[in-house]
């Protein structure tokens, strides 16, 4: 009996462990799945941000735009099939001389038979179009307008989660700055007080450190809302859940001291957002072709092949009566004469369009030039604020390995 007890308490203790190894290593991949650098930050947007997703899925869209394009050039098959019952067939009138009537007169015949049916195909090829061969230019321009949007999205997606990851590792300093100096204060007022209990020190020194310890809790109240915006706004930019815990696994340190080297000068051609409107141009300009091109005359084959049936019964599908082919080809020239004027409000509608794109490329370098001016002033002052807090939180880390107890002679 006493083995079966201890064999008993031995089990009970091995799942005890099995159950505490299993939700430690629950906690730590938890852990694992909500901390991040930077790096993974960035990469965690790229795969998760709706605003990077949608422009996924709008490149996609263009590729299948382009095929459906393509396509027109192709040829088109339809088939067709109608059955018809005449409840009354279908009058006519000959003249009723035809029948010894008199000449002038007509007489009401009905031809056919109550049941009719067909069925048939039909292809056509284009030939030449001019609007659509101006098309077929624009596709691959099209398809360049779309991964260029892709890469503005990402890029500025990348830029937003940089920011607000600086954002929240900046807010965790200044908590933990503040706190600090919350303690400090604390100790100060304490040992002041006591000094003022013993007639030592004045009670305005008191009152003063008092108020100075209470301005710094309400600074502190709103470092902590400053926090959970910063982190709010950090998982926003990555496209993470908001209701889960988030952790940064990146530290302030030196590199991001680094002031960044800013060219002598914009290159345009290097900002996305550039490239895109770029393209839109370009796009625009072979909008003016196409609709141009409308004025040229357009060629296209077709071929038809149908059989048809009539039956005094419903017997359509009775193989022992004959169906009547007909076959057909030939070619269809479409040369427009006059529209109105349609095409020629098309055309400076087109030129138009251009010149607003050509404003607002204008009014983009002169943004550019001015970002790149404001890019170096915040550059500069950037820097200086990472300094401080980066000589705020190393000044505190080295007070506090200080104040630590020297452990090593108890271990001699």
């Amino acid at each position: 009996m006493k083995n079966k007890s201890n064999n008993n308490y031995t089990m009970k203790k091995i799942l005890l462990l099995i159950v505490a190894f299993a939700s430690i290593s629950q906690v730590h991949a938890q852990d694992a799945n909500n901390s991040f650098s930077l790096k993974q930050a960035i990469e965690f947007a790229m795969s998760n941000q709706p605003n990077v997703k949608n422009a996924v899925l709008d490149e996609a869209i263009a590729k299948k735009k382009v095929d459906e394009i393509t396509g027109i050039g192709t040829p088109q098959i339809t088939g067709s099939a109608d059955l018809n019952k005449f409840i009354d067939i279908p009058t006519s009138f000959v003249p009723a001389q035809f029948f010894g009537g008199k000449a002038g007169e007509f007489f009401p015949v009905q031809f056919g038979q109550p049941y009719t049916a067909s069925a048939g195909l039909t292809a056509t090829q284009l030939l030449f179009d001019g609007s659509y061969l101006v098309g077929l230019q624009a596709t691959k321009t099209y398809t360049e307008l779309s991964r260029k949007a892709t890469v503005q999205t990402k890029t500025e997606t990348a830029v937003n989660v940089s920011k607000a990851y600086y954002g929240a590792l900046v807010a965790d300093a200044r908590l933990l700055i503040i706190d600090a100096n919350i303690d400090r204060v604390t100790k100060l007022y304490n040992d002041t007080k006591a000094l003022n209990d013993n007639g030592l020190v004045e009670k305005i020194d008191v009152d003063r450190l008092e108020l100075t310890l209470n301005n710094l809790k309400v600074e502190k109240e709103k470092v902590e809302r400053f926090k959970q915006l910063s982190y709010a706004l950090l998982k926003f930019q990555m496209g993470y859940d908001n209701s889960k815990a988030l952790t940064l696994t990146d530290k302030l340190d030196e590199s991001i001291l680094v002031v960044a080297s800013l060219p002598d000068s914009v290159d345009y051609n290097k900002r996305p957002e550039f490239g895109v409107v770029n393209i839109q141009r370009q796009l625009q300009a072979l909008d003016l072709k196409r609709t141009k091109a409308g004025y040229y005359p357009s060629l296209v084959a077709f071929g038809t092949a149908s059989a048809n049936a009539s039956r005094s019964e419903f017997n359509i599908f009775n193989t022992d009566y004959r169906w009547f082919p007909t076959v057909s080809a030939g070619l269809k020239l479409n040369v427009p004469i006059w529209d109105g004027l349609q095409r020629h409000s098309q055309i400076a509608q087109s030129k138009l369009t251009l010149n607003k794109i050509d404003n607002a490329m204008t009014l983009m370098k002169n943004g550019f030039a001015l970002d790149y001016e404001n890019a170096y002033n915040d550059a500069q002052a950037d820097w200086i604020t990472n300094r401080l807090n980066l000589y705020n939180v190393n000044t505190l880390e080295g007070r506090e390995r200080r104040e630590q107890p020297d452990t090593r002679s108890g271990e001699a």
